[in-house]
């Protein structure tokens, strides 16, 4: 028999993930969206609150200070921080990257152990102008000159790279091997000569946080400032990409969506026209029908997939199908929503066209709906369809 209960311990976090998204952390999503950043003394109060609870950098190990939740776990509670903006999950929830686990020695005091609990933030180097989906096409390099490495290259669109205490940047230490040995993950300080924010690169949504252009000229760096092992980079990454993949944006489009549904629910039974409620008519029906079926579908995609991922395999078509699949939904359910509540849905009085504009580029970073189609193409003519 399949179980698909949820245990108890699992539900009584989630419900608390819940309430302390809606009661406290929506209310600051106007104001940051006005300002565009998150006020730094209710940052503080929030912050707090939430660490706590025991909801901040809950998907790393306890060991370390984190929640210990498994992947699934932690796509369950990635579903309710979507129903806030990215900007108030990073400040509030902790942005703590799974690829730190590779730091050792002092590394786990200096970046670790400080970024788990709150006291750092961390941004990640990968994109540039010219690599993109294809990020073992990057041009940044590090060589090695005595016990020093320079770095060399320019990266872009990186969230929170214009405040981020230290960058874990990804450089080429091979050119012959690239990604079958010859990507390097580095951890490079803020303030350290030859690397500087070149600029701020505003943006279409997610209001509230920084993405920034990142420029290395001859910038020297210990030796030891490896993350993981030297050639190991490109792996490392792609070991942790897909929990971040399911729960970043799986798991949050879902959140995300739900919480339109919600809002098209409540307006489609209140608002009246033509003497009935709108929620009435057959056309307005069908918004709602075909954004439940489809939030429906998201999840359980998320949520086989996490499964599998906690059982030791490697269902990386079945993270492409949810990271194509949940980012174009979230979009879809975000346009229905707008068209539902007519003039008002477009207005910045309510949050769903905050949310349209947010959703967009879930369908471009961590690999463009395009890319993923290529590589589920790809797996299914040479494995056939695994469920």
């Amino acid at each position: 028999m399949i179980d698909f209960s949820i245990p108890e311990d699992t539900r009584l976090l989630t419900d608390t993930v819940r309430r302390f998204v809606t009661q406290e952390v929506q209310p600051l999503e106007a104001e940051v969206e006005a300002l565009g950043e998150v006020p730094a003394d209710k940052l503080r109060a929030l912050k707090a609150k939430a660490q706590e609870l025991g909801l901040f950098a809950m998907n790393m190990p306890e060991d370390v200070g984190g929640g210990g939740l498994s992947v699934l776990e932690m796509c369950l509670v990635e579903e309710e921080l979507g129903r806030t903006s990215d900007a108030l999950i990073r400040r509030v929830f902790g942005q703590v990257y799974p690829m730190l686990l590779a730091c050792k020695g002092d590394q786990r005091d200096k970046y670790l152990l400080p970024t788990v609990a709150g006291e750092k933030i961390v941004a990640m180097a990968i994109t540039e102008p010219g690599a993109g989906s294809d990020a073992a096409s990057i041009s940044t390099t590090a060589r090695l000159d005595g016990e020093e490495w320079v770095i060399d290259g320019t990266k872009h669109y990186i969230s929170d790279g214009d405040i981020a205490d230290y960058t874990i940047v990804m450089a080429v230490t091979d050119r012959e091997k690239r990604a079958r040995g010859g990507i390097t993950l580095f951890l490079v300080d803020k303030g350290t000569p030859g690397f500087t924010v070149a600029r701020k690169q505003p943006m279409m949504g997610h209001r509230g946080y920084g993405h920034a252009e990142l420029a290395f000229n001859e910038c020297r760096i210990p030796k030891d400032a490896i993350l993981g092992e030297l050639g190991g980079g490109f792996k490392l990454i792609m070991s942790s990409v897909s929990g971040i993949r399911l729960g970043h944006i799986g798991a949050r489009c879902v959140g995300m969506a739900g919480r339109v549904l919600e809002m098209m629910r409540t307006h489609a039974t209140e608002r009246r026209q033509f003497g009935q409620a709108i929620g009435e008519f057959q056309m307005v029906q069908a918004m709602i029908a075909d954004s439940a079926a489809e939030i429906f579908a998201a999840r359980m995609m998320v949520l086989n997939t996490a499964w599998e991922i906690d059982q030791g395999r490697d269902p990386r078509d079945k993270v492409s199908m949810v990271k194509f699949y949940a980012s174009e939904m979230l979009g879809r359910v975000a346009d229905r929503g707008i068209q539902l509540f007519g003039g008002a849905g477009y207005s910045k009085e309510l949050p769903l066209e905050r949310i349209a504009r947010d959703a967009r580029v879930t369908r471009i970073y961590d690999g463009t709906s395009e890319i993923h189609r290529m590589l589920v193409a790809r797996g299914v003519m040479k494995n056939g369809l695994s469920l």
